[in-house]
């Protein structure tokens, strides 16, 4: 019990995903939970948009070696690729310069708003597809995770 799993950091690309993709939603999944565990620690989504674009998310805490955490659009107009927590990025193989990482910055900022006018701010199109992957998605049980 406790915890999304592998779902507490790839909310993080799903954040991403909704805000610069079209709204699109889960056609299938695949949740890999440990024998000892309840929380996936992989998951393999498919998502569509209304104009039936694939999307794919992948997310699993067993790979070795460096970790990556990439997101890959391909569109008619070329190859977007956020790469590093997105601290790089690529359009069509050609690094992009990006201001100063300043993410925690804003975000404190922006609470400090919304804590003075008393407004809150919550985009749940993440979580829905978190939600949507438990609910659809095939539970396959994997090796124990210590």
């Amino acid at each position: 019990a406790g915890g999304m799993g592998v779902f507490d950091p790839g909310i993080n690309a799903l954040s991403i995903a909704t805000h610069i993709l079209p709204p699109f939603f889960l056609t299938g999944a695949t949740l890999s939970v440990p024998e000892n565990r309840q929380a996936p620690i992989a998951a393999d989504l498919h998502f569509t948009d209304a104009a039936g674009t694939p999307i794919q998310a992948v997310f699993d805490w067993r790979q070795t070696g460096p970790q990556t955490w990439d997101i890959t659009v391909e569109t008619d107009k070329g190859v977007l690729m956020l790469s590093k927590g997105g601290s790089e990025m690529r359009v069509d193989g050609t690094v992009v310069t990006l201001p100063p990482e300043a993410e925690y910055d804003g975000i404190y900022a922006r609470f400090v708003e919304l804590i003075r006018s008393g407004r809150s701010d919550v985009d749940v199109s993440p979580l829905r597809h978190v939600a949507d992957a438990f609910m659809l998605g095939r539970r396959t049980l994997v090796d124990a995770f210590d």
